[in-house]
């Protein structure tokens, strides 16, 4: 059941995939998360169901074999037959009911853990992504400090003074020629 979100898991992980995929691979993994969970959820109710089965079954076998001994007292030979079936096959199902029980319960652990596997997978992966340098500043001059490490150069006095966002280029001077003659 969980082999196709296990495998999306490990391919999410080993995957050498550039920045930009990895938001999508994190989604991914989400998203298998997602359906485990509900895996586990159902699997809950299939154990949660398979005991009420298994207590009426139970209850069942027990009232068999109490109606064949209360026939066996008043000696009544055809009732007692008829109970001996019904308990063989009450007890038959009674074992088939715990088998499947076991099973599911097993399965149940072995899903949880899976699912456990997976949370810490992506935890770890979210985690790896969110240490990656952001494409916005984290504090103030940070953008500045990135841009002067690039080299001399690159970056004016000016722009590291206020936010990336509001630097302008300078522009030259306009020349008096053009201005003057247009006034004259």
């Amino acid at each position: 059941m969980f082999e196709r979100l296990r495998d999306a898991l490990r391919a999410a992980l080993d995957a050498a995939t550039p920045p930009g995929n990895l938001r999508d691979l994190a989604r991914q993994m989400r998203e298998a998360v997602v359906e485990a969970k509900l895996s586990v959820q159902e699997t809950r109710q299939a154990v949660s169901r398979t005991e009420g089965e298994l207590a009426v079954e139970r209850q069942r076998l027990a009232d068999a074999e109490r109606r064949g001994r209360l026939a066996g007292e008043i000696q009544d030979h055809e009732t007692v037959e008829v109970a001996h079936r019904f308990a063989a096959k009450h007890r038959e199902r009674v074992g088939v009911l715990e088998r499947k029980l076991a099973a599911l319960r097993d399965e149940l652990a072995l899903y949880e853990r899976e699912l456990g596997d997976m949370q810490a997978q992506l935890a770890r992966a979210e985690t790896g992504r969110s240490r990656k340098p952001s494409a916005r500043p984290s504090e103030p001059g940070a953008t500045c400090r990135r841009r002067a490490a690039r080299g001399p150069g690159r970056i004016s006095r000016t722009s590291c003074s206020s936010p990336p966002w509001t630097a302008r280029r300078a522009r030259p001077p306009p020349t008096g020629s053009s201005r003057t003659s247009r006034r004259r």
